[in-house]
């Protein structure tokens, strides 16, 4: 007979285990139940149009509409005011440069002030105004989505053949727009037309981690590795805001999307891998940038929860992949 010592062991595993089942049967019912459905893209009366430059009232177009453009470059803004200018400027500068150099180039940027509370919408008009509502558009919401749900009402308003998303900081030299093109361009032949590539900043990992205190690396470890184990793998910097989607790309994978907040990147290559999209990760030039609205510990802790959310919200079926053709 076995000893008294090892009986407990043996129950005390056996325990253990039985309890560890019970909590991930709890958080998966959990996670079921309170999953939300496909969320239609729900607009406003005031965020179905645009101002042009004279103010006039115009509609905005749907990506399900044929493309237009060569490349549509979205923005999600909030409370911008005081960082927007400079992206806007260098961004600008580098497209009217391109057109010059190409004029079969065509371009629209999109911001999307994501109900901000300063002057983000101004702001970005003024740019309206200067080049034409052709080129730069404002998409004011009534309010605040959160990133993912800005950078969602701005893909369904494009007119891009490629559509990129950039973010209003400015942390991304803008012109290695040119890196994720070649990016896409290795990856052909593209199924259906599809095909992402996403900027990179993992080449500069261990010049920020010298830079960052201890509590913060521990948290980017654990947050990548959270990643790898439960959602994406094969993408080392999924929360790179420089992203360049095929319209078809665009239009499956943001159908499908849920999270509205940080994690909405992670969603979003999670998609894309479930539909074998191919991917490039391609390395950019970045820099850090002041005025982050991410709060180290809360937000950190939040795109945890949401990690653990989107793995069993897709596992137990109470999310689902949108059918093809569906873009609004």
């Amino acid at each position: 007979m076995a000893p008294l010592s090892l009986q407990l062991a043996v129950l005390y595993a056996a325990l253990g285990a039985a309890l560890a089942a019970a909590a991930l049967i709890l958080i998966s019912l959990v996670a079921f139940v309170t999953a939300r459905d496909m969320p239609p893209l729900h607009r406003h009366e005031g965020e179905r149009f645009f101002l042009d430059a004279r103010g006039r009232k115009e509609a905005l177009p749907s990506l399900g509409d044929p493309p237009s453009k060569r490349l549509s470059v979205v923005v999600p803004s909030y409370n911008e005011e005081k960082r927007l200018p400079v992206m806007m400027d260098e961004a600008l500068g580098y497209l009217e440069e391109r057109q010059r150099r190409d004029p079969t180039f065509t371009y629209e940027v999109i911001v999307v002030d994501d109900g901000s509370k300063d002057q983000t919408s101004k702001v970005a008009f003024k740019y309206c105004q200067t080049h034409g509502s052709d080129k730069v558009r404002v998409v004011t919401l009534v309010k605040n989505r959160g990133k993912g749900g800005a950078v969602k009402m701005g893909v369904f308003s494009s007119r891009g053949e490629r559509i990129l998303m950039a973010d209003a900081d400015g942390a991304t030299r803008f012109a290695d727009v040119e890196k994720l093109e070649k990016g896409l361009e290795g990856l052909r032949p593209w199924p259906d037309r599809m095909a992402i590539a996403c900027g990179s900043r993992a080449h500069l990992q261990e010049e920020s981690i010298a830079q960052r205190s201890y509590f913060r690396t521990l948290l980017m470890y654990g947050f990548h590795f959270l990643v790898w184990f439960l959602c994406v793998r094969g993408v080392r910097d999924t929360q790179c805001g420089f992203k360049l989607l095929t319209r078809e790309a665009a239009s499956r994978t943001f159908s499908s999307l849920h999270v509205e907040r940080w994690a909405f990147d992670v969603e979003l290559l999670y998609i894309a891998q479930r539909l074998r999209i191919p991917i490039a990760e391609v390395a950019v030039a970045w820099t850090e940038v002041e005025g982050s609205k991410l709060v180290p510990f809360w937000s950190w802790l939040q795109m945890g929860k949401d990690l653990l959310l989107i793995r069993l919200r897709y596992v137990t079926g109470a999310w689902r992949l949108a059918p093809a053709g569906k873009a609004e």
